[in-house]
């Protein structure tokens, strides 16, 4: 058993725990990139007037009723190891819970720290909350440490702004500016992960995201940008639970085996951890999103003992310095299922596997680098020099969905997008820590200028994963398509695969759009791409080349089978574009032609044109042929031959649609729109391969 404390040669040894821990900030929970090196310099307050400010906002915490790990005094897991103290996530995890036999949290302590900003009349009292272990849907470390920070003027003595402390830097902090003074903050920890949510209005155990009648909302950020349908949501991770959504969790695993199956960890068995009703084994193996998790439910509350609130618990309100003398937390990494379509599997980063000090981070000495909400930022700079203006931050947004079956379309034969209850989880490649989602709503902040690996996950849903580029100008970088991103549901998922080794042509992007539920997918690629999609859509895969030249595949998975579909030598140009075109026509003309079999609906008109249907059926014939035609022109280098071929195939998708509004009553309306949607479609990639520059 190794405990990720071995010192190898040549190595300092506080360098090395530094590295283990997690210290310099890259995969610290709420650290910003927000204008930091601008902010005036801090001095710590004297003792005196730093427990009277903590006193006075010392926060009543509230908790989960399933919640397994609670603000505790790590000291009494601490250990010596070459003559620095550490504590290990194996004593930390396992005697938290023998302690806590008598079924009482153990030790309930909160630490706390303040300073002010040179030359300011602004202070900031810190609140440190230590738990033993995290345990969420996106990710699993032993350790945890969560802050509130509470800005302050000296002057009137007047709160200026809460900040609580999210999952990770990449995730947006729940803020209020302006808090009422005479009601100390509240704090919403979330199940497992401790993440802080706000509570500032009348109801003070659950959160409120938007202001209703009398209520205010519980956060004052700034709104989403980027996306059009998000305008209005104000860009904090919240409290998911708390407002209707379900979240997934995962159990631990370490070398193998479920966590509490460890022979280090005597004490912790399945029940030490998040309860079954809320937990799946595996994100993959599931055939559908669950549906039968619980909402959040309150549970106990702590608060200050000084403090005569009512409260099921009392905590210590202790100074940080007297747990400032240990240089580490430590713990060896644990198993997070994170699962890619196979072709991209090796670009997925790894995972955290333990927090860093709380005085090993920027937001220790400066509480302004955990401002997260530019307008807050804009807001305290207004009135305090020391503070830093907002600066640009890159940010990638995109709204996980969930693709379905429509009734519009014929069986098997089209989509449509729903909003989802079930939170997902995003990683990009550029960060370790993954980020989950809130009202199915992803944000990552201060993300590199560049390209970018975007993968999401959710539980019984098949994975997706796509490039992003993002530009170094602080603008907000929506990922999918218009901002969208739709997963499938593991038993109606098939694999689609674009390109291969020995496919001729060099793709740069692939493009996927179902005939009702419009664009799905669209990516940038570096040889082949590989995305899942719905069985029961009927698609067109639009491919370019380097040269930026178009080339379109029919794709109709086959609900019944297992294997993927595959294209597996992709071109562009007027051939692949005229093929497309033939097989959209025939597909269409199997379908109406089947209806008038059904109906025996084959007999002329006195003047001897046909009924409506069976008029469509022959103008889709008709279409086909021509655009064969011009396929096989076009790859014997025809090019005029080719021209006039495109020029009948205008011609007759103009014939179908006009048969197909003879036809209207007499289709079912589901084929009707189908064969519409087809027709825009076939007359699209028709136009495209009369002005392609390639045969």
């Amino acid at each position: 058993m190794s405990d990720g404390t071995e010192s190898p040669s040549g190595v300092d040894r506080r360098t090395l725990l530094g590295t283990l821990a997690g210290i310099g900030g890259a995969a610290v929970a709420g650290c910003s990139a927000l204008e930091r090196d601008r902010d005036g310099e801090t001095n710590v307050l004297d003792e005196e007037r730093a427990r009277e400010l903590a006193t006075r906002f010392a926060p009543t915490l509230y908790f989960d009723a399933r919640e397994p790990w609670f603000p505790t005094d790590p000291r009494p897991y601490a250990s010596e190891r070459d003559g620095e103290t550490v504590v290990s996530g194996f004593d930390a995890f396992d005697g938290y819970h023998e302690r806590q036999s008598d079924g009482e949290p153990p030790d309930p302590t909160v630490f706390y720290r303040a300073v002010e900003y040179a030359d300011s009349p602004l202070a900031a009292v810190q609140f440190w909350c230590y738990s033993v272990f995290d345990q969420f849907t996106t990710n699993f470390h032993w350790h945890d440490w969560e802050v509130l920070h509470v800005f302050v003027d000296t002057e009137t003595g007047d709160p200026q702004l809460y900040v609580a402390s999210s999952h990770s830097r990449s995730v947006p902090n729940n803020e209020f500016l302006d808090p009422d003074p005479a009601t100390p903050p509240r704090i919403l920890a979330e199940l497992g992960s401790h993440s802080s949510t706000l509570s500032v209005n009348d109801v003070p155990d659950r959160f409120q995201r938007f202001a209703v009648e009398d209520l205010l909302a519980d956060i004052t950020n700034t709104a989403i940008e980027g996306v059009d349908d998000l305008a209005a949501i104000p860009l904090a991770y919240g409290l998911p639970r708390d407002e209707g959504s379900r979240l997934p969790y995962l159990v631990p695993e370490y070398e193998g085996a479920p966590i509490y199956e460890h022979e280090a960890l005597p004490a912790v068995t399945r029940d030490s951890l998040i309860d079954a009703d809320l937990t799946v084994r595996s994100l993959d193996a599931l055939t559908s999103p669950p549906t039968d998790l619980p909402e959040r439910e309150p549970g106990l509350t702590f608060r200050h003992r000084e403090r005569e609130d009512e409260a099921d618990v009392e905590y210590d309100l202790l100074p940080i310095d007297d747990v400032a003398h240990i240089a580490a937390f430590l713990g060896p990494q644990l198993s997070f299922e994170f699962a890619v379509p196979k072709a991209v599997e090796d670009a997925v980063a790894g995972h955290i596997t333990t927090t860093g000090t709380p005085w090993s981070q920027p937001r220790y000495e400066n509480p302004a680098a955990d401002i997260t909400a530019p307008n807050h930022r804009a807001a305290l700079a207004d009135r305090y020099d020391a503070i830093g203006d907002p600066a640009p931050i890159n940010t990638v947004v995109t709204r996980v969905t969930e693709a379905v079956a429509t009734d519009d379309a014929p069986a098997d034969e089209g989509l449509t997008t729903t909003e989802t209850s079930l939170e997902s989880v995003v990683l990009l490649e550029s960060d370790p820590e993954a980020i989950p989602t809130f009202g199915g709503v992803a944000v990552a902040r201060d993300v590199p200028a560049g390209d970018h690996r975007l993968t999401v996950n959710g539980a019984g849903r098949a994975p997706h994963s796509e490039r992003v580029t993002v530009a170094d100008d602080g603008t907000a970088t929506a990922a999918g398509v218009g901002g969208e991103i739709p997963l499938v549901a593991h038993d109606r998922a098939t694999k689609l695969e674009v390109g291969g080794g020995d496919a001729e042509t060099d793709l740069s992007r692939v493009a996927v759009e179902d005939d009702f539920a419009g664009r799905l997918y669209e990516s940038s690629v570096d040889g082949s791409d590989a995305v899942y999609v719905h069985t029961g859509g009927a698609y067109t895969t639009e491919v370019r080349d380097g040269d930026d030249a178009v080339g379109a595949y029919r794709v109709n998975p086959d609900p019944a089978s297992e294997s993927p579909v595959r294209i597996e030598r992709p071109e562009t140009g007027t051939a692949s574009l005229s093929e497309f075109v033939a097989d959209i026509a025939e597909e269409t003309q199997a379908a109406v032609a089947a209806l008038a079999d059904e109906d025996g609906d084959t007999a002329d008109d006195d003047d001897g044109s046909s009924n409506g249907v069976t008029g469509l059926e022959r103008a889709l014939a008709a279409v086909a042929e021509s655009a064969q035609r011009a396929a096989e022109r076009a790859r014997d280098g025809e090019r005029g031959n080719t021209e006039n071929q495109l020029e009948a195939v205008r011609e007759r998708l103009d014939r179908a649609a006009n048969r197909l509004e003879d036809a209207r009553g007499e289709l079912p309306a589901s084929l009707s729109n189908a064969t519409e949607k087809r027709l825009a479609q076939a007359d699209r990639r028709a136009e495209q391969a009369r002005n392609a520059e390639t045969l």
